[in-house]
């Protein structure tokens, strides 16, 4: 898989992360009691960027090589360049 496609998927994984925002903060808020989250939103990009990294995680997995620590750090900062964008778009 090359650079572009696996960009591809991280931008995928992202902006369908990002589309279950609303649903992630309304649980929250109804479930204060159990979840104890002092800022949801905080909470909410913790889950998005986790979403983001495993799915990095199983994209390299999947190949037919093992990763590199290089490739893994290629792909990290693949997804960290998005991170104005996806606090932005949870905090606006």
């Amino acid at each position: 898989m090359n650079e572009d496609e696996i960009n591809s998927i991280i931008e995928q994984t992202i902006n369908g992360a990002l589309m279950t925002v609303p649903n992630y903060l309304e649980e929250i808020s109804q479930n204060k009691e159990v979840f104890h989250v002092e800022n949801p939103k905080e909470f909410v990009f913790g889950i998005v960027m986790g979403m983001a990294l495993g799915m990095s995680g199983a994209i390299l997995s999947s190949q037919s090589e093992a990763p590199t620590v290089e490739d893994q750090i290629k792909v990290r900062d693949m997804i960290y360049k998005h991170i104005p964008d996806i606090r932005e778009r949870i905090f606006s």
